[in-house]
């Protein structure tokens, strides 16, 4: 669903400081309604900053972002976030339903009171997600693809303009990849919403992205997949040799340094094997 109206989100001029290193700097981008961008890059990259400042929770070093024409704030429901899969303990009694409910009323002021059409709204968004059939069911006992359904229900409960993916498939099996992607990908193009997507495997999301912006050493590239991910491109981000292979349908991104080239000892969470699916 694409359309030529304003941007939901713009990104102008844009440098970001974390412990005194500069993740970023001179970053410029503009998302229109119903655009799917994936976020990729090597962990300490600065991608989740990237969302938390987006979300009003981290101040930029300089620049300025706004969402629908306006300065970014906390709170902003207009924005949908939906986090990495991190399970709820076996015990949690909180009801599927209900964890869908706090993304419909919870973000009011005081105790969440049920308006008219709340319920409704709550079976809407679970029938969306594919949750219905245990929507009674203690969310402690529900599977990690289940629950993260319920995490994608919630975020969606008030039709956000823009849905920030923070690796929302991350420990999911490749059915449950597959599911969750295509609900996303049907909120963007069945309501324009702009979803901007971390992850670290682009293969399970890369017919639905139409860009990408890929960080690295401080340095950032953005363009559509077939002028991102190449090898010449990455090579030159990365300032060392890279090479991206197809292979068995899928995109392999090998010989990525040990260290981004302007970080030589910056750890990285060992995010920077040579192995297809870290980085592609």
């Amino acid at each position: 669903m694409r359309t030529m109206s304003a941007p939901v989100l713009e990104i102008s001029g844009a440098a970001l400081r974390l412990r005194g290193r500069e993740l970023w700097s001179g970053l410029d981008l503009a998302i229109q309604p119903g655009e799917f961008v994936a976020v990729l890059g090597p962990s300490g990259s600065g991608k989740t900053t990237l969302l938390r400042a987006i979300l009003g929770l981290r101040e930029l070093s300089a620049g300025a972002i706004r969402v629908e024409g306006k300065p970014v704030r906390k709170g902003n429901r207009r924005i949908g976030y939906i986090p990495q899969q991190r399970p709820f303990t076996p015990g949690t009694s909180l009801r599927a339903r209900d964890l869908v409910a706090l993304g419909v009323n919870g973000a009011r002021f005081g105790f969440p009171i049920p308006r008219r059409g709340d319920h409704a709204r709550v079976d809407a968004l679970l029938e969306a997600v594919g949750a219905t059939r245990y929507a009674d069911d203690p969310v402690g006992s529900l599977s990690g693809g289940e629950q993260q359904r319920l995490r994608v229900g919630q975020a969606l409960a008030d039709a956000p303009a823009l849905l920030l993916c923070d690796e929302p498939l991350s420990s999911l099996d490749l059915a449950n990849q597959r599911a969750v992607t295509a609900i996303i990908d049907r909120e963007r193009r069945e309501h324009g919403a702009a979803v901007l997507f971390v992850t670290h495997d682009v293969n399970p999301i890369l017919e639905s992205v139409d860009r990408i912006l890929y960080i690295a050493g401080g340095r950032f590239t953005f363009g559509s997949p077939a002028e991102v991910l190449r090898t010449e491109v990455l090579s030159e981000l990365y300032g060392a040799p890279v090479e991206v292979l197809r292979a068995g349908g899928r995109l392999v991104v090998v010989g990525i340094p040990d260290a981004e080239p302007h970080h030589p000892h910056e750890h990285h969470d060992h995010d920077h094997h040579h192995d297809a699916e870290a980085h592609a």
